[in-house]
């Protein structure tokens, strides 16, 4: 493989070919909260008041929870000032998009915005790399998981899908809890907290039954779906101590009317260069990297990359170019052997 190069390298050659008007927020991005959150709150409201059949109401739940999941994908671009630059109009909306998933605007812009894309993929600096195996003989929790048979192992991770970045708000924010001042760390508690207040009020409200359909069904598929693109844009590549977006970062492709809805999030190559570019713009990065490097930009359809993680430990080797089970397969990372064609342990 080609060795690796910083990600400035990449910046300073694509900004030689991209409008300089690329680089401004896109406020008409906040437009797409009218359709998501007008059918969340319809689809609450008939829940909660009506007497509509059960099985509408059940498709309504799971629209909610496809609205909730591209809310999501509109708060982190938010988040990131692609869309609004004023500090307390940007931390309020990007608050509003994460709400059913609990998550602080504060903790997520010191978490995601300057740690994780900061240091993606560093085996020790990064907060959303996994670990290795060495690190695996060093957590019950970790040990107790990869005591399962392989397939078994893989359900459970895929179950966990449904709950994992909500379940991460809170354990991030153990995590920064003594880095933190406290004042921010007031701020980030009480963004944390509010939340679940909120949706513990609705379920007093709306009775047991309703509240699995407005809250915990919509949450489960949100969950999902957010987990399904972050696991996929970069467990299957290596751990790089480099922040080499080409080899650390993986895009995914999707449908033109799937990307549409969700705001191009799959295009996380694109945003790991650019990451306060909005998605908007990220169609002709793509194209322009794939001009510029395509030998190393990689890109993977959401299903083949769901699947190859299903087929893979989700444990890194030594070397950190490898996946490893505790059972003793070895399986390549992408640009280091992983073929997601033909998935397959190295012998």
């Amino acid at each position: 493989m080609t060795e690796l190069n910083h990600l400035r390298v990449y910046t300073k050659e694509l900004k030689q070919h991209l409008p300089r008007d690329i680089f401004q927020p896109v406020p008409a991005r906040l437009l797409w909260l009218i359709p998501y959150l007008g059918l969340i709150i319809a689809g609450a409201l008939i829940i909660a008041l009506t007497s509509w059949p059960i099985v509408i109401k059940i498709v309504l739940s799971l629209m909610m929870g496809f609205s909730f999941a591209s809310l999501g994908f509109l708060g982190h671009e938010v988040l990131h000032g692609s869309v609004v630059k004023t500090p307390w109009l940007r931390d309020t909306i990007g608050g509003l998009c994460f709400f059913i998933f609990g998550l602080s605007s504060k903790l997520w812009r010191k978490w995601h915005n300057v740690d994780h894309h900061g240091h993606t993929q560093h085996p020790s600096l990064d907060p959303d790399a996994f670990e290795t195996l060495e690190e695996y003989h060093k957590h019950v929790g970790i040990r107790f998981l990869y005591g399962l048979p392989p397939a078994l192992r893989s359900f459970a991770n895929f179950v966990s899908f449904t709950f994992w970045f909500s379940l991460l708000s809170p354990l991030m924010l153990k995590h920064y809890h003594r880095h933190l001042k406290p004042r921010e760390r007031a701020v980030m508690y009480a963004q944390t907290l509010f939340p679940y207040l909120f949706w513990i009020t609705v379920g007093i409200l709306v009775g047991p039954v309703h509240f699995i359909l407005i809250v915990v069904i919509p949450a489960l598929i949100a969950n999902f779906l957010v987990m399904s693109y972050i696991a996929t844009n970069h467990l299957l590549c290596p751990l790089t101590e480099t922040n080499d977006p080409l080899a650390n970062s993986l895009t995914i492709q999707n449908p033109r009317w799937l990307d549409f809805l969700h705001l191009n999030f799959s295009h996380h190559v694109e945003h790991h260069i650019f990451p306060s570019v909005n998605p908007v713009h990220a169609p002709k990065i793509r194209a322009l990297l794939l001009r510029l490097y395509p030998d190393r930009y990689q890109q993977m359809t959401w299903g083949r990359a769901l699947l190859t993680l299903w087929r893979t430990p989700r444990l890194y080797g030594p070397d950190h170019k490898t996946l490893v089970s505790p059972e003793g397969m070895t399986f390549g990372t992408l640009g280091h052997g992983l073929d997601p064609k033909n998935v397959r342990p190295k012998k």
